[in-house]
């Protein structure tokens, strides 16, 4: 039968394994005229009940940090959880950069639990997203950064990723390292128009990952053609907000969906207070031009994490008033553990993990948390605010302390960040609040959003 328009009902729910890439994909559908809402903790019918209308739905995570055994244990009832809302798509989002390892993070795990939950044997993988500069050409995937292009395994910044440094550009071959069960191919530039990723189920427990070349409009919209027409035979994918962005050019080609408005900016905030546990070199050249363009630059020691307790309170309360003097001087605080990988905070902070015996996971965690409760202390004290959270690990950890339950979308800034609505069933409802992960945006991106974002 052939389709004559969307269906009703719920075109996709995802689970992210970040909070700022999760984020990205109901910015992707939103800003497309698709009305979605991303929630930070497990919907209940009853919050559902209050967002009438839905076409994406998704579920944010820290799963990017997580075991593969931690995986095993969260994973399955969080995807049945989304399943049983009757998506036409069910996608896990990971980062555009690949971000993940055998031990750590392990798509290839994430690729198992949700190929057997549906009980198939194929599972397409699209990680491109050319709007964003992430290019993935004959089954190696390429990111920008600055002025130029580089392949994934000589990026100036994934290349020395402190916890996931890629060493591998081939799609295929990363996922295949961290699963015996992973079969990898590609549907490479030349074949995108004729291919079909419709296949009978295999019987031998393997699964086929299938990678999408993407790395302009056609084919993009070939990827994400290839990804619909599947949906019925293989509904779970695994890819970037790329898997977003490829449906919706597929859906306005077919003439499925009308591009809406251009999205407007909100204005400048009378107050923006940013967060940032990155030590990315992106956000390290961020950080130095907020220093230059009115923002105060307020050092956080993470290291003071490693041991918690007395050290640990004490750091939060020093950054606290120093963050409350600079609002008192008119000023926009910028409270940040690092600014750029050779920033010798980090080396710190690896040594506080090494002599308190403390797992680097574990203590990121109460960094992020630290800043986030920093965080909520300040819109407490200060009064109503626009709000920052720069990275993507740090991003859900800090959010868990504000009491949100779910994001909607605002304004865009650059793809992947925008400016977000947050939901709250206490005071924090209603914050206007962004999340960046650590490699994503200009120079000026906390700016753009102090000023209220605009940019399509």
């Amino acid at each position: 039968m052939k389709e004559t328009g969307l269906p009703e009902g719920l075109l996709v729910a995802w689970y992210g394994d970040d909070f700022t890439g999760a984020a990205a994909v109901m910015e992707a559908l939103a800003f497309s005229g698709l009305p979605a809402l991303l929630f930070l903790e497990p919907p209940t019918p009853e919050r559902l009940a209050r967002f009438p209308g839905l076409r994406g739905v998704g579920l944010a995570s820290t799963a990017r940090t997580w075991s593969p055994e931690r995986m095993a244990r969260e994973l399955p009832p969080a995807f049945a959880a989304l399943r049983a809302l009757k998506p036409a798509i069910l996608h896990y989002k990971v980062c555009s950069t690949l971000d993940s390892a055998p031990g750590i993070g392990s798509i290839g795990r994430a690729m198992e639990i949700g190929a057997d939950l549906y009980e198939s044997s194929l599972v397409p993988v699209l990680i491109a997203a050319p709007q964003m500069r992430r290019y993935q050409c004959f089954g190696h995937l390429f990111a920008g950064a600055g002025d130029g292009v580089f392949r994934l395994d000589r990026h100036p910044v994934m290349a020395r990723h402190p916890v996931t440094p890629m060493d591998e550009a081939d799609v295929g071959l990363h996922l295949s390292r961290q699963s015996e069960r992973i079969e990898a191919d590609c549907v490479t530039l030349e074949a995108l128009a004729a291919a079909d990723l419709r296949r009978p189920v295999r019987a031998d427990g393997r699964i086929e990952a299938v990678t999408l070349d993407s790395v302009d409009a056609a084919s993009e919209a070939e990827a994400g053609r290839l990804i619909w027409e599947a949906r019925e035979s293989t509904p779970f994918v695994v890819g970037s907000q790329g898997v977003e962005y490829a449906l919706v050019r597929h859906w306005r080609a077919r003439g499925w969906l009308e591009a809406p408005p251009p999205p407007c900016g909100i204005g400048r905030a009378a107050r923006t207070l940013v967060v940032s546990g990155s030590v990315s070199p992106v956000t390290a050249a961020q950080i130095a031009w907020s220093g230059r363009n009115g923002f105060a630059l307020i050092p956080f020691d993470a290291a003071a994490a490693a041991f918690g307790g007395a050290a640990l309170e004490a750091e939060i309360a020093r950054a606290r008033e120093a963050a409350l003097a600079a609002i008192g001087a008119g000023r926009d605080p910028l409270i940040h553990t690092a600014a750029g990988p050779d920033d010798p905070a980090v080396a710190r902070f690896r040594e506080a993990c090494a002599r308190a015996g403390a797992e680097t996971e574990a203590v990121n965690r109460r960094v992020g948390e630290s800043l986030g409760a920093l965080l909520a202390a300040l819109l407490a004290e200060a009064g109503p605010a626009r709000a920052v959270v720069s990275g993507g690990d740090t991003s859900g950890h800090a959010t868990g302390r504000l009491g949100l339950f779910a994001l909607s979308a605002l304004a865009p800034t650059i793809p992947g960040a925008a400016i977000f609505r947050g939901h709250a069933d206490g005071p924090m409802d209603g914050l206007e609040i962004a999340l960046k992960g650590g490699q994503m945006g200009a120079e000026d991106y906390f700016g753009d959003v102090r000023d209220g974002g605009g940019k399509a």
